[in-house]
């Protein structure tokens, strides 16, 4: 039993590792996104000024 539980525990830290590593890497590529279509703009707003 103690067994089954050691592999349940490591099972859901490594799931929760997983999901949380994922949400950063999301939550940096739609950040440099943001960043990527605000140069974008500027310099659109440079160019006809």
């Amino acid at each position: 039993m103690k067994t089954f539980i050691k592999v349940i525990a490591v099972l859901v830290g490594t799931s929760v590792a997983g999901l949380l590593t994922w949400r950063k890497i999301e939550s940096d590529r739609a950040r440099n996104d943001l960043w990527t279509e605000a140069e974008k703009v500027s310099a659109q707003q440079d160019a006809s000024a």
